[in-house]
């Protein structure tokens, strides 16, 4: 008979630690991946940034002596990530390649002009900066016309700032939630055994000496489910990277040691402040009190 009352109660202890240290891992894995978006977040927004493209048009009265200068002052620019030259016969077989036929056949001649695609770095991607820019690249008499998407840059430049405030924000909310249902799941745990908390009590343990194996136990169950949460967040970064390597997700060694080890702290911190409070709440309390 006490043998099998024996295997029910350590089946409920395992139950138990199992549920703890699931909890855990899927709390710590959610507020891991939140972690890489606001470390990615400005990361991304770059990216984007630099995809656009500020068009040179160039007279056909150019001199090639002119066009290779502005080229390669372009490309020294601290401004500019790249600078490609498009020349006008290249231009048109990539407009006929695009509409299906041969448009200069109707017309008898090329009306493209030579030109010049420069992407800029993603710090001087704002309206002020590429007005500077643009100026400067204006005021040359060879150059006809400077063509960029002023709108799209001051709504990409607007949307990050909002994205990145709402990010925070979520992450602030996210990780207030992650210690309460961490903290309820070792409560209950500490809950299950506070009658065990009582007699030691009684029989004059005192407080530290009764926290410790509590906070010892959580505390390695916190490890396990950081680690567990530690090695989703490991599969997870390394498909992304696969499948977005433009961004260069694992290039910051630095900060994704960071985020980890501030993953593996929160699991060991918040578990032992869970767990000292939880028995302390049990060891304030009367004998008669610990049945409601």
């Amino acid at each position: 008979m006490s043998s099998s009352f024996e295997k029910y109660q350590k089946r409920r202890l395992i139950s138990s630690y199992f549920s703890v240290v699931i909890s855990i891992s899927l709390v710590l894995f959610l507020l891991g991946l939140l972690g890489l978006l606001v470390l990615n977040t400005k990361k991304v927004a770059d990216h984007f940034k630099e995809q656009i493209a500020l068009t040179i048009y160039l007279k056909d009265n150019a001199k090639e002596v002119e066009i290779n200068q502005l080229r390669k002052s372009l490309s020294l620019a601290e401004y500019t990530k790249t600078a490609e030259f498009i020349s006008k016969e290249q231009a048109a077989e990539e407009h006929s390649a695009a509409i299906g036929e041969d448009f200069m056949e109707f017309l008898g001649y090329n009306p493209l002009q030579n030109s010049i695609d420069v992407y800029l770095n993603a710090d001087f991607v704002t309206p002020e900066l590429i007005d500077d820019i643009y100026s400067e690249i204006s005021s040359k008499n060879f150059v006809d016309e400077v063509i960029y998407d002023k709108p799209l840059i001051a709504l990409l430049n607007d949307n990050a700032k909002k994205i990145s405030f709402w990010i925070l924000v979520v992450s602030g909310i996210f990780t207030f939630i992650a210690v309460l249902l961490i903290n309820s799941s070792i409560r209950l745990a500490v809950y299950s055994k506070r009658f065990i908390i009582k007699t030691m009590q009684m029989v004059g343990a005192t407080k530290q000496f009764i926290r410790k194996p509590f906070i010892l136990k959580n505390v390695q169950l916190g490890i396990i489910g950081a680690l567990l949460a530690l090695t989703g967040m490991g599969v997870v970064l390394y498909y992304l990277n696969a499948t977005f390597p433009e961004l260069q997700l694992i290039k910051d060694y630095l900060l994704l040691i960071a985020l980890f080890a501030g993953i593996l702290f929160m699991g060991i911190f918040i578990t032992w402040l869970s767990t000292f409070f939880a028995t302390q709440r049990f060891l304030n309390l009367r004998t008669d009190e610990l049945y409601y």
